[in-house]
């Protein structure tokens, strides 16, 4: 078993419960920590042998495009995207940073995490 990283993802995108977030947009950073058995690709150093990584980017960049109110909201679609599109993977965790959130003060970010058990 291996844990597959894609680190600092970073999207424009329109989350937010204040109607403004939704029309001016924010910036936001995601990582994703992917288990998965790798022992094929070790051995055959083929792409078809484990996790596309750009098609997992593709995947969380097209949740993102999608408005959301919440960060759980996305969350939860990101993780159950990637265990029904990737039946390889055994466990997902995610991390979404909303980057300069409008909380009233300086805050370099808010935060959500998440870990998802895929079905084996």
């Amino acid at each position: 078993m291996a844990t597959i990283l894609l680190e600092e993802m970073e999207f424009y995108a329109y989350h937010g419960c204040f109607k403004e977030e939704q029309v001016i947009g924010n910036r936001f950073v995601v990582n994703l920590e992917i288990d998965v058995d790798t022992h094929e690709a070790e051995l055959s150093d083929k792409l078809s042998d484990t996790v596309n990584y750009q098609a997992i980017y593709e995947l969380v960049k097209a949740e993102m495009d999608v408005k959301s109110h919440l960060l759980e909201h996305i969350g939860r679609r990101i993780l159950d995207a990637i265990c029904g599109q990737f039946s390889e993977v055994s466990r997902v965790k995610l991390k979404i940073s909303k980057m300069n959130p409008p909380m009233g003060g300086k805050m370099r970010c808010v935060s959500l995490a998440m870990t998802k058990t895929c079905k084996q």
